[in-house]
């Protein structure tokens, strides 16, 4: 009874304030989820569980119902309400540029909980979740990334064991755009196809976070310094810089199967065994990692 009477005093006072005061914030949806994914992953004792943000203008908000605690934004002041600050008035934390600049130096990108790591992505990328919706972004711009086949910067977590669950994720590209590069030959395959392929592939012993989880990503990468050492001539222009443009969306469905499915490559994530679907039957690849 006590705590549904604090959550209510919380409540009463955070609405209260949210439509005291008219100012809308300028801040992003990308730039608060990093905070408030950051706020999360480091002080799990009192953002003990992922939430989804909330807009009531001029706030953007989270509530912790175990701990009764408000983190808001507001007009680019970070807030917090309940807890250890109490419920009289939220509690001013930082500015948004401050907190922010704060994360980054501590190399971090504000914790997704589906993704494995975030904390070491290019520089201009930002990777947010929103409830069961992720969204990957470069905000407009061309980044530099190191290995263009290894661009998966929302891979998921490995479990510590068994989880029993197989999910199926499906890629689906919806817009592809190279600027930089031209190739009239035939038989010479463009390079960057691979960017504009649909693509399949399951997990066995997925974890939880993965089911029904969309992956929206909308990202530009600069990849002049790996295909300006291809020969011009020939059919082939290079005229940098030479830039890939993707809007790609990804949705994960949880299966009884993986190996009845279409996906194109099976991942176990508990034992690291790789499958891939050659003319129809899963073929295991060899663990390259194994000592001779």
């Amino acid at each position: 009874m006590k705590r549904n009477i604090k959550t209510w005093v919380a409540t009463v006072c955070l609405f209260g304030l949210l439509f005291g005061i008219n100012p809308a914030s300028a801040a992003t949806t990308s730039e608060i989820e990093t905070v408030f994914n950051w706020a999360e992953n480091n002080f799990p004792e009192l953002f003990p569980e992922h939430r989804t943000t909330q807009m009531i203008d001029p706030w953007a908000f989270r509530f912790y119902p175990s701990t009764g605690i408000y983190t808001g934004i507001k007009n680019d002041e970070v807030y917090v309400l309940g807890g250890p600050w109490g419920t009289a008035s939220p509690t001013f934390i930082a500015t948004l540029p401050n907190l922010l600049g704060q994360i980054q130096g501590e190399g971090g990108n504000g914790s997704v909980p589906a993704c494995s790591e975030t904390s070491d992505l290019p520089q201009g990328m930002v990777v947010t979740q929103s409830g069961n919706v992720v969204n990957i972004t470069t905000n407009g711009q061309c980044i530099v990334i190191d290995n263009p086949e290894s661009a998966d910067f929302c891979e998921a977590p490995i479990p510590l064991n068994p989880t029993g669950i197989s999910v199926l994720s499906t890629v689906e590209v919806t817009s592809f755009q190279t600027t930089g590069i031209t190739i009239d030959s035939p038989g010479f395959p463009n390079p960057l196809d691979s960017f504009m392929q649909n693509s399949s592939s399951c997990i066995i012993e997925a974890p939880a976070e993965m089911v029904n989880l969309v992956v929206n990503s909308n990202v530009c990468y600069d990849l002049t310094n790996q295909l300006s050492l291809l020969p011009s001539g020939f059919g082939i222009t290079i005229d940098p810089p030479v830039t890939v443009t993707t809007v790609s969306s990804s949705i994960s469905q949880q299966v009884s199967d993986c190996f009845a499915s279409d996906a194109a490559v099976i991942n176990n994530l508990v034992t690291g065994e790789t499958w891939v679907n050659t003319n129809g039957s899963f073929v295991p690849v060899p663990n390259t990692s194994s000592s001779f």
